[in-house]
């Protein structure tokens, strides 16, 4: 990869290249895409227009970073030593990934790495607001051979916010042709929403378990990382009495914007969802809890979001590895035409966000070389009604690129 120069903060211009890097709870894989940015305004007043997908790609982990990742998200001490040389290992992987996918003559001028999530506060009053991500930016930079933005949620959390979901402030750049009203809902470890009106700023929260729900369960109950294609779930019956169980989760009933995480919904609550029935078969647990995810994020769509207030037929497309289950597809999209139809609402189109130009396996890694974006040219991203954040803040660290790079 070539670095376009010693590219320094307000140095980026319209038509550059930028990185998104990141990985999620599965911890198999470095999602990375390169997108072309297309910027407006003039110095102050500059902001990031649009971005266009140059390509994309899921880089395996390597399998001893890959454990020791997991270990991390499902509890195990590591010690101080070891959380350094995790952070340090990652930042690696990330910039040695964003390299490979860009290309060595590619003339990048930003990486941005949103990291490796380990800890995201579960809204506890007396812990407070605190996030952590792994794969430090400096590391990064020197791997990916540029500037590198990174470590975005941290500055949201210091300024009141959730700290997630932070793709909601930009989903108004990713998704800009698209109709109004959309409700993007994201399947990755954590199901959240962004919620784009024709005549509101967008608004979003996190909903519930996902990925971290159901990979949980299928690494527990079946010995493998997922239940490919929601197949095992399939041949299962819903356990209604272990489904009403989950339902009186009170991160569910809380008001927009709220987020969570693994402490809440990691190892811990997969443990209570097996013994909400014990004896069940593997195939009704999953199907439970793949009913649950859908039927939880709909709910709290229609509560959180006012998505039945939108007016009109309301558009939604899926991104994040649970768009690639069936399944689960099909769970959310009765559950949709079941909940909104009650709301005295419709549904429009469901599918994927590919329909829309956004691929849903890199749509968060495109979202974050957007944050990068607006952090090189120092354009405010918080929003007090999307996170809970004071407004105007730029989100992100500076790692400077190599000196004398061309």
């Amino acid at each position: 990869m070539t670095p376009r120069g010693p590219a320094e903060l307000d140095a980026l211009s319209d038509g550059d290249l930028v990185v998104g890097v990141l990985s999620g709870t599965s911890a198999d894989g470095i999602d990375v895409a390169v997108g072309r940015v297309g910027l407006a305004g003039a110095g102050s007043a500059r902001r990031v227009r649009c971005i266009e997908s140059m390509g994309s790609e899921t880089v395996p982990m390597d399998v001893g970073l890959a454990r020791r990742v997991r270990q991390v998200l499902d509890g195990e001490p590591l010690g101080l030593g070891g959380l350094a040389a995790l952070d340090r290992d990652l930042g690696l992987a990330f910039g040695a990934a964003a390299r490979r996918v860009a290309g060595e003559n590619a003339p990048v001028a930003l990486v941005a790495s949103h990291g490796q999530t380990v800890f995201h506060h579960d809204g506890d009053p007396e812990q407070g607001k605190v996030t952590l991500q792994l794969g430090d930016g400096d590391f990064v930079a020197e791997a990916a051979g540029c500037a590198v933005a990174s470590d975005f949620r941290t500055r949201d959390c210091a300024a009141g916010g959730e700290g997630a979901p932070l793709v909601v402030l930009v989903d108004e750049v990713l998704f800009h042709g698209a109709p109004r009203p959309l409700a993007v809902l994201n399947l990755g470890g954590i199901a959240n929403w962004t919620l784009l009106k024709p005549d509101a700023p967008a608004a979003g929260s996190d909903a519930g378990p996902a990925g971290a729900l159901l990979d949980g369960l299928a690494r527990t109950l079946l010995d493998q990382p997922m239940d490919r294609d929601g197949r095992v779930a399939a041949r299962g019956s819903i356990l209604e009495g272990t489904m009403a169980e989950l339902l009186r989760h009170p991160f569910l009933g809380r008001p927009w914007p709220k987020s969570t995480g693994l402490d809440t919904f990691g190892a811990t609550f997969i443990e209570r969802v097996i013994t909400c029935a014990p004896g069940a078969k593997a195939e009704d647990l999953l199907a439970t809890a793949t009913r649950f995810v859908a039927r939880a994020a709909v709910a709290d769509l229609l509560s959180g979001g006012r998505a039945g207030a939108a007016g009109g037929a309301l558009e939604v497309a899926v991104a994040g590895g649970g768009a690639r289950n069936p399944h689960l597809m099909a769970a959310l999209e009765e559950e949709l035409g079941s909940q909104l139809g009650a709301a005295g609402a419709r549904l429009g189109g469901f599918g994927t966000s590919d329909r829309f130009g956004v691929s849903a396996d890199f749509r968060e890694a495109l979202a974050f070389a957007v944050l990068g974006a607006r952090l090189a040219i120092r354009e405010p991203s918080s929003r007090a009604g999307v996170t809970g954040a004071l407004s105007g803040r730029v989100l992100g660290k500076w790692s400077p690129g190599l000196p004398g790079a061309r």
